[in-house]
């Protein structure tokens, strides 16, 4: 008797967890995604640290670790007034493009290197047949071990990013990568920089990074606008690593249209963009 009370109570449990496992099953993928994170957070399951880390990589550089790139020299180059956006960035200009758009002509995408050899701007017009869905990988665009000066990379850093570099693009890949004839590689020393994570990374409205406008200009274009495009380099002096980037945008329709300057910082590290060394915060 004892033995069948004993393995109907171990029916009944199993047809209750076939029930949860269901039910959860059947819930919206947000709902799962939230549960998923709640259980981690919980229990530790999976990376709670990861978690932790993907929150503080959002966070952008305060408006005094911004500025500590706005020298004399580099406020001369970006030549109007500079405004302090609350999220990691400054708006130039009063965010006006110096842009002509009133353009007719076939998409394309060049580079400028400055006096000294430095990557130093990319100056395109764009439409829906400029971008590139595809991945690197598949266009023979994909990573390679090239690096730009003053790339000297730190890892496991704390506080934010893991790493400090990326290979910063001035055109970037998913922009331009749909036109014949441009080289849209990580190695083309033309277009490339040394670039903090944050910088190159950072896309969200409360962390405004060089990916974050891009983002911008990518959604213009898939919905069929023609856009002006351009992005400087703006170095102080001999320094190997840019200070920032300057980025102006001005579609032909006029709905699009910022000018603005990234800096080239990142909340836990400081930088001698002499050299490109690292030290953590």
């Amino acid at each position: 008797m004892y033995r069948l009370k004993k393995k109907f109570w171990h029916i009944v449990v199993a047809f209750a967890l076939l029930l949860a496992a269901g039910s959860f099953a059947s819930q919206p993928t947000k709902g799962s995604a939230a549960l998923q994170q709640g259980i981690q957070r919980l229990t530790g399951w999976g990376s709670s640290n990861s978690y932790s880390s993907g929150h503080q990589q959002s966070v952008p550089p305060t408006r005094e670790q911004a500025a500590v790139v706005l020298t004399p020299a580099v406020r001369k180059q970006l030549g109007g007034p500079l405004t302090w956006n609350g999220a990691g960035a400054f708006t130039v200009n009063n965010n006006q493009p110096r842009l002509n758009a009133h353009i007719n002509s076939a998409p394309y995408a060049v580079n400028i290197k400055d006096s000294q050899g430095r990557a130093w701007r990319g100056d395109a017009w764009l439409n829906r047949t400029s971008r590139q869905y595809r991945n690197r990988t598949e266009t023979g665009n994909g990573a390679t071990n090239w690096r730009p000066a003053g790339f000297l990379q730190a890892h496991n850093l704390t506080g934010g990013y893991s790493h400090a570099y990326d290979r910063g693009h001035l055109l970037g890949y998913a922009l331009v990568g749909g036109i014949r004839g441009f080289d849209a590689s990580e190695s083309n020393p033309a277009n490339i920089a040394t670039q903090t994570a944050w910088a190159n990374e950072a896309r969200s409205q409360s962390s405004t990074g060089q990916n974050y406008y891009e983002g911008l200009v990518r959604k213009a274009l898939d919905q069929g606008k023609q856009v002006r495009y351009r992005v400087t380099d703006i170095y102080d002096g001999n320094c190997l690593v840019p200070a920032g980037a300057h980025i102006e945008a001005l579609s032909k329709d006029g709905s699009l249209a910022f000018d603005v300057f990234v800096p080239n910082v990142q909340r836990n590290i400081s930088i001698n963009y002499m050299t490109g060394a690292v030290k953590q915060r």
